[in-house]
């Protein structure tokens, strides 16, 4: 690898990739009952800087208990993973990354660095930064979807395989089974995972955490509604729809919707789709499953990954799990 630390990028996925996917996805969940729209429409370049402005923000706390995990645990981390390769899936800015990465560095460790994310702008930014910030680590990012591209990840050394932020408490339980089935098939013996969850508290804190009081959540979940009117010509009218975040006990997860206030037929022309949605009828934009550690060991055992530590932070919101591939 060259000295001018130029990061290396791969794109799996082609440049219209999100069009003909979008469109099948829209199709897909707008027709059934109840309606939905998946949740990686949030992240165009606006729903990105939107998540990252909600991060910040005083009632959201998952960002910033799992910082303090990894403030408090990374060196303990790094050395239970022995990992020499560090892959980052859905890794955004890769604030929170570092952390792991300079404990890395300390450790002498880590000689490659994957981030992999489908905002090709947000990751060429943060992988370059990355690769200035640690001349020693090649930096080779992947444009790609993790829940498509991980029999894509690069091979050698030892991988651990970052999952921060709870970001699959966004995926129902079929897709969890399935991705981290995915995931265990593609890593090697000693391969490991770390994952961030979420987990179970208070419905109030977690309402509050979606609901925050400057809109931020709920700019953000209407940015869909933007996404499917600029790329399919749709013609969604922001005013005729309210934001929803309830927590359903029953699955122990958040669920984010926007609720038709009005009778109103919604065109989506790139989709070849009419839609009329009643009074009070709800698109589902958004789960966020709130996890129990015993939970969490379940599904990666039965994934074939065996739990090697878990760490929690002081208040015991939120949770990072390592798992190895035995």
């Amino acid at each position: 690898m060259s000295h001018d630390s130029e990061p290396e990028m791969t794109v799996l996925l082609e440049s219209d990739w999100a069009s003909g996917s979008l469109v099948d996805d829209v199709r897909r969940g707008l027709t059934r009952h109840p309606r939905t729209l998946p949740p990686r429409w949030l992240y165009d370049d606006r729903g990105s800087g939107l998540f990252d402005e909600i991060t910040r923000l005083p009632e959201y706390y998952p960002f910033s208990a799992e910082r303090s995990i990894l403030q408090a645990q990374a060196d303990e981390i790094v050395v239970a993973s022995g990992a020499t390769t560090l892959v980052e899936l859905g890794s955004g800015t890769s604030e929170k990354t570092r952390l792991l990465l300079d404990a890395f560095t300390r450790n002498g460790q880590l000689t490659r660095f994957v981030p992999i994310d489908v905002s090709e702008g947000t990751l060429r930014d943060a992988a370059t930064q990355i690769a200035s910030a640690y001349p020693g680590v090649e930096v080779a990012g992947v444009v790609g979807d993790f829940t498509l591209h991980l029999a894509h990840l690069p091979r050698g050394g030892r991988r651990m395989v970052a999952f921060l932020g709870g970001t699959i408490g966004n995926l129902y339980l079929e897709e969890r089974t399935a991705f981290l089935g995915a995931l265990a098939d593609v890593l090697e013996p000693g391969d490991s995972v770390l994952l961030g969850t979420d987990l179970v508290k208070s419905a109030d804190r977690l309402i509050a955490a979606y609901n925050d009081s400057a809109g931020v959540t709920e700019q953000f979940i209407r940015n869909t509604l933007t996404v499917v009117n600029r790329e399919l010509g749709a013609d969604f009218d922001q005013a005729g729809f309210s934001y929803v975040p309830f927590w359903d006990a029953h699955m122990e997860r958040m669920d984010l919707r926007l609720r038709s206030e009005v009778p109103q037929r919604v065109t989506v022309p790139g989709a070849d789709l009419v839609v009329d949605l009643a009074v009070g009828e709800e698109i589902r934009i958004e789960i966020s499953t709130k996890f129990r550690v015993s939970r969490i060991a379940a599904e990666l055992e039965a994934a074939g990954l065996g739990v090697t530590r878990v760490w929690t932070d002081e208040p015991g919101d939120f949770a990072l799990t390592l798992a190895t591939k035995p």
